[in-house]
Formats: C-alpha cells, sequence, structure tokens
C-alpha cells in the first residue's frame, strides 16, 4: 500500500531537480550576455596611472607647468605628512554622479595609506559644449573630522568656482589646496575659516578704491610743494607708492593664507586609503 507514495516522492524530486537544472541554465546565460556592460561599468572609472602621480589631468585644462607646479606640491606635502591629496581632471563623468565617481577612483586607485584612510580626491569636469563645469571634494575616512562635507562645499564655493569662472584652473587649485593643507595642519579650525571668509564677504571692499582715490587726491595736493614724497610714521619715513601699495593690497581678496612653496620629489605611488561615501560639489 505505500509503494505508490514512494513512487510520488520520486516523481516530485525528478522535477526538483529539472527545475534547479534550468535556474542553473538560465542564471548562467545570464552572467554570459551582461558580463560585458559589468566589465564596461568598471573600464568607466580612469585606471590608476602609470607612473603614478598625484596631478591627473586627462582633458588638457591645466598647462605642462601647472601640472608640474602642483604635483611637487602635493608631493611635498605627502612627504612631510603622509596625507595625499589627488587632483583629477575628466572629460566626461560616463553618467556618474560626480561624487560617486571621485569616491570609485578614490577607492580603485586606493588614494591615502592602507589603515590611515588620509587621502582626498579633487575631480573636475571642465565645461563642455553646454554643459556647465563640475568640481568635487571626497575625503577618505582619516580626514573627514577636519575636512567635513560643509567644509568642502565652503572651499568648493570660496576657491575654486570663483577663479574657475574665471579661467583660473590652477589658482583657483591652489588656493584650494592651501587651505586644505593649513586644515589639516590645524593651522587654523574649520570655524575660523568660515568666519574669515563670511566676515570677507560682509566687508566694505566696494567703498576701498573710493578712499584710496581720495586719500591719494588729498595726500598730492598737500604734498605739491614739498620735497620727495614720503610720509613721517612714527620717525620714519614711508615712500609715498609704498605706502599706497600696502593699501592696495589691504583690498585685496586673493589667497589670504600664503602660497605653499615647495621643491618636490618623485611620488611614489598611492597607498592603500578607502572613502566612503558623501562628498561636496559645485558648479560653474
Amino acid at each position: 500500500m505505500n509503494y505508490p507514495t514512494k513512487s510520488l516522492s520520486e516523481s516530485n524530486m525528478k522535477k526538483i531537480k529539472q527545475h534547479l537544472r534550468a535556474i542553473i541554465s538560465f542564471t548562467f546565460v545570464a552572467l554570459l550576455f551582461l558580463n560585458p556592460f559589468l566589465v564596461n561599468g568598471q573600464n568607466d572609472i580612469p585606471a590608476r596611472p602609470e607612473p603614478p602621480r598625484l596631478v591627473n589631468d586627462m582633458a588638457g585644462l591645466l598647462s605642462a607647468e601647472e601640472q608640474t607646479a602642483l604635483e611637487r606640491k602635493l608631493v611635498t606635502y605627502y612627504d612631510s605628512t603622509s596625507t595625499q591629496i589627488a587632483i583629477v581632471v575628466v572629460k566626461s563623468l560616463n553618467g556618474y554622479d560626480i561624487n560617486d565617481m571621485a569616491v570609485r577612483i578614490g577607492q580603485k586607485w586606493g588614494v591615502g595609506q592602507k589603515g590611515k584612510n588620509n587621502g582626498i580626491v579633487i575631480l573636475i569636469k571642465p565645461k563642455i559644449n553646454n554643459e556647465n563645469g563640475k568640481v568635487c571634494i571626497v575625503n577618505g575616512y582619516g580626514v573627514e573630522a577636519l575636512v567635513t562635507d560643509a567644509l568642502s562645499k565652503r572651499i568648493i564655493e570660496n576657491e575654486i568656482t570663483p577663479a574657475f569662472r574665471e579661467g583660473q584652473y590652477y589658482q583657483g587649485l591652489n588656493k584650494a589646496t592651501n587651505v586644505l593643507f593649513s586644515l589639516l595642519k590645524g593651522e587654523f579650525s574649520a570655524d575660523q575659516y568660515m568666519a574669515k571668509n563670511k566676515k570677507k564677504k560682509k566687508g566694505t571692499s566696494p567703498l576701498i578704491p573710493i578712499i584710496i582715490v581720495i586719500i591719494i587726491i588729498i595726500i598730492v595736493s598737500n604734498r605739491r610743494s614739498q620735497g620727495p614724497r614720503s610720509f613721517s610714521h612714527g620717525g620714519a619715513d614711508i615712500p609715498f607708492w609704498m605706502l599706497m601699495g600696502g593699501m592696495m593690497n589691504s583690498g585685496r581678496s586673493g589667497n589670504d593664507f600664503g602660497d605653499f612653496n615647495s621643491g618636490g620629489g618623485d611620488f611614489g605611488g598611492f597607498g592603500g586609503g578607502d572613502f566612503g561615501g558623501g562628498g561636496a560639489s559645485g558648479e560653474w
């Protein structure tokens, strides 16, 4: 009486095996079909440069001299701190969000040191035809406390995009990296940087040229009948144009933190740092 049940059980097992074989075959065929697309997706991210460099301009945005100057500057900073800042310029984002591509570059190249994760990627996609230019800063886990996403956004808005709008790409990157160096070294805090730039925006800089012109007119009219054009200040004579030059410099809104001079050696290679998500971006 039990034989029919046993026969039915064996029949079910055969059907299950047939279904499993069909599923495995379908999965295998699907993977073969999708594999070229998966590989192409990985190839959308720029390959790690050989020989390794921290400045990689794949769109011709910077001159050879500008690339060399930035490379020396970043290599010198890396040699003294082990923190790697990579500047990457691409012609296209290949459909990626710019922050996503920058994180993928940081991970694929291993920007920063393994374990320290102290890498920063500045990714730029220049203006092409009617497309806006885009720039972003993404940070490895190890530097996120000092250079937050909000602070990266301010650096982009204050240092990078204003210069980029004037076609001064090297100057914008030079200023941005100076600020990053100072923040990472603790020369000033994030709050101090924010306050400094807020003060600059609220200042009376439009009035400075008018005040200077008025002072010049008064000085010239008062000194016409006198000898050499100099001013006594605290017992010392200050040449007229030196005084004027100092006053003009006080109204400039350039890089307030100074330039970073470097000799720079060869870059030895990326260290295997890791990146999270996030980052900050801007357009011009």
